[in-house]
């Protein structure tokens, strides 16, 4: 693949409440038409979360599809890293002022994962402990680093990941959108090649599963919807204790026939 390979993607998301939550404090959505997919875990108090990942969903994706509105057929990924970091920003003021603002919202915050495909590149944006894999030829790899005080100790060598997995501190976050007024979102890049399979998914789903759990399910050759299901059912299975939220996006290289009659389609459609 070059770098101006065309690729294109299927999208699927789901979100869950689990078995014992009362209510669903994550959020998830795609836009497809922009390569768009997002995921948040939010915490606070009684449905505060709730508000802040659906506050950060929802701006952040208003926002990266105004900018696209505006930005050509070529953007580059240094102008989509840029559009993703302002965009978040915005959505961090929005959710902190709510916050400050509303008493029942005292204290409320989210994790985030935003995904943004760019032909065969893919922007990927995080904090918090939600996270994004990547399957590629039969092998799970996680490409993001838990911002997490589990993560942390785990870094410095005082923890194994045996230790972490038993840890009681699981759910301490050492980064969240809507806390402080900058959010330092960690943007990384990264290369797609056909058949590259991209899950984001909240705690709920990892907390539930090991790595070679979640990839056998990852594996599993089923659609992306009946795939989303699985992993959902089988983490309600092992106990569902919160919330379970997935965003599949699957990469595969344009079918060149339709792809240019798409594209003389286009050419010779009418101007309004």
């Amino acid at each position: 693949m070059t770098p101006h390979s065309r690729m294109e993607y299927l999208f699927f998301a789901r979100t869950d409440c689990g078995r014992v939550r009362k209510n669903n404090e994550d959020a998830v959505a795609t836009a497809p038409e922009i390569g768009l997919a997002l995921l948040a875990d939010g915490m606070g108090g009684y449905n505060a979360g709730e508000v802040a990942s659906n506050m950060a969903i929802s701006i952040t994706e208003h926002a990266m599809a105004r900018w696209f509105a505006h930005a050509g057929t070529t953007p580059t990924t240094s102008d989509v890293r840029k559009a993703l970091q302002e965009s978040v920003q915005e959505a961090n003021l929005a959710v902190l002022n709510t916050a400050l603002q509303q008493p029942q919202c005292a204290g409320m915050g989210t994790t985030l994962v935003a995904a943004v495909f760019v032909q065969d590149r893919l922007v990927l944006g995080h904090m918090g402990d939600s996270r994004c894999y990547r399957l590629r030829d039969g092998q799970l790899q996680q490409i993001t680093r838990d911002h997490s005080w589990l993560q942390e100790q785990m870094d410095a060598g005082l923890m194994t990941p045996e230790e972490a997995a038993q840890s009681g501190n699981g759910n301490l976050v050492t980064r969240a959108l809507g806390v402080e007024e900058s959010t330092p979102m960690e943007i990384n890049e990264f290369q797609v090649l056909p058949q590259d399979l991209f899950l984001l998914c909240s705690d709920g789903l990892t907390d539930m599963m090991d790595d070679h759990e979640l990839l056998m399910l990852a594996n599993t050759p089923v659609s992306l919807e009946e795939k989303a299901n699985l992993l959902i059912d089988t983490a309600n299975t092992f106990g569902g204790r919160d919330n379970i939220s997935v965003v599949l996006v699957q990469a595969q290289a344009e079918n060149r026939k339709r792809g240019f009659i798409s594209r003389l389609l286009h050419k010779s459609s009418p101007r309004v």
